[in-house]
């Protein structure tokens, strides 16, 4: 598969149908938040239409994961603390797989992650998508002015949502069914969740990284 090499050409915000919620989760037999050891086991991308859920050889699931993304129109990725987590986990998962993907980090960021979460946010985009960390929207104000969590699962009983919940350490115990409803429900949360917000929503999208 050949890697992205796309100009953005989103100049204003897209429609509701182009908002995209995108989750993983991770292999919890070991540490599930290190992206050196642990594999990416179950990803979810939520459209307004459908939920896509990838379960599998962990190859498989990023060789996927890309064409499923190239084949949505251009719009928003929308993740919950994706910056520090889930995104930079993929690259480098990726990267040790050797699946050339579409996704890009800020100029001055590393391409090679040695932990899957990060003590600060990294700005992404994924070829013609932009990409809106949920949580980073909400936490930037809401969460600081009223000192609420802005947790996926706090925040949407907060708003009303009803999240599948399941114990995080032990998500190598579910079942395939059990996982799918897990992964997908957090993707369809967040895109939620953020539909909640715009149109500042769109404002709090990371700048475009041009493709390398």
């Amino acid at each position: 598969m050949s890697q992205c090499t796309s100009t953005m050409v989103i100049m204003s915000a897209p429609p509701p149908s182009q908002w995209y919620g995108l989750d993983i989760e991770t292999d919890t037999t070991i540490n599930g938040l290190d992206a050196r050891v642990a594999a990416i086991v179950a990803v979810a991308v939520s459209t307004d239409e459908e939920d896509f859920v990838l379960l599998g050889e962990e190859l498989n699931i990023l060789r996927d994961l890309e064409e499923l993304i190239s084949s949505l129109s251009p719009g928003v990725l929308i993740t919950w603390n994706g910056n520090s987590f889930d995104m930079p986990f993929i690259a480098e998962r990726a990267a040790q797989a050797g699946v050339p993907l579409g996704l890009r980090f800020g100029p001055l960021e590393p391409t090679g992650w040695s932990r899957g979460r990060h003590h600060r946010p990294y700005t992404c985009s994924w070829g013609e998508h932009r990409h809106l960390d949920g949580y980073q929207l909400y936490r930037s104000d809401l969460g600081r002015q009223f000192k609420i969590s802005c947790g996926l699962k706090s925040l949407s009983r907060m708003l009303g949502l009803e999240p599948v919940e399941v114990d995080r350490t032990q998500i190598h115990l579910l079942s395939d069914r059990e996982m799918q409803e897990y992964v997908a429900s957090d993707a369809r949360l967040a895109r939620e969740l953020v539909a909640r917000r715009m149109p500042l929503a769109y404002e709090s999208c990371d700048h475009f990284v041009p493709a390398r």
